[in-house]
Order: structure tokens, then sequence, then C-alpha cells
């Protein structure tokens, strides 16, 4: 479990930059190859248009911004992404309602799981 990531490369789109220096300690020690983070919509298009990630961690509100856009883009590309939202009331895109979701404040514990849950799916699922 430890070595979850191994090899692999991870977005983090979050705006609260606590929160990602938190991430980016559970994902190394998760043995995560290249890690990226963005705090806004255009950083994390760029990034997206500039690299291939394996797998992409999306806050659903960044900066009073909606992220589907981010969403589309990693979804265009075959990404598997999940959201992270501290925010009860907003609700999952059409199309993205599949996506499993990590409410905030989350344990580490949490986030292992959805990364898990996310694995086992891409290897259980054929690529195309």
């Amino acid at each position: 479990m430890d070595r979850l990531l191994s090899c692999r490369q991870v977005l983090v789109v979050e705006d609260e930059m606590l929160l990602v220096m938190m991430i980016e300690d559970i994902l190394t020690d998760l043995g995560c190859k290249s890690l990226s983070s963005a705090a806004t919509v255009d950083e994390a298009l760029a990034l997206i248009a500039a690299q291939a990630f394996d797998v992409a961690m999306l806050d659903m509100n960044l900066n009073g911004r909606d992220s589907h856009p981010v969403a589309e883009a990693l979804a265009a590309r075959g990404v598997p992404f999940f959201y992270v939202t501290g925010n009860t009331g907003h609700g999952l895109r059409d199309g993205y309602a599949d996506r499993p979701m990590l409410k905030k404040p989350f344990r580490q514990e949490d986030l292992i799981a959805v990364l898990v849950r996310l694995q086992d799916q891409q290897s259980s699922s054929p690529r195309g």
C-alpha cells in the first residue's frame, strides 16, 4: 500500500495551499513519481495541455470559479479523476456523477481509499 502511486504522475487541483502541502506529503509517501499542482482553472488547463497524468484530484470550486472546464479536459484525455469539496450543497455535474468525491476535511485513509478505488477501476476496464 505504501507504494500505491509508484511511477504515477498526479495532478492536484486545489486552491488551499495548506491542503496542497498535506496532499503532497501523502502522495509522496505513496510513491508518487511526479506531482503537479494548480490553484486555478487556467493553471490546471495549462498543465493538462502540457503534461500527461495518470490520475487527478479536483476541487469543485477554485477561488469561486467552477472547476467544470478542468473536469472536461481531464475526461477528454481519459485521465481518471475524483472530486474534493468542502461544500456539501454543491452537486456533481451531469456526466461526472459517477466520479468519486472526497469531502473536506478528509483523513489520509479516505484519500488512499479513493485512490485504490480509481486504480481498481482502471485495471478492470479496458483502455482505449
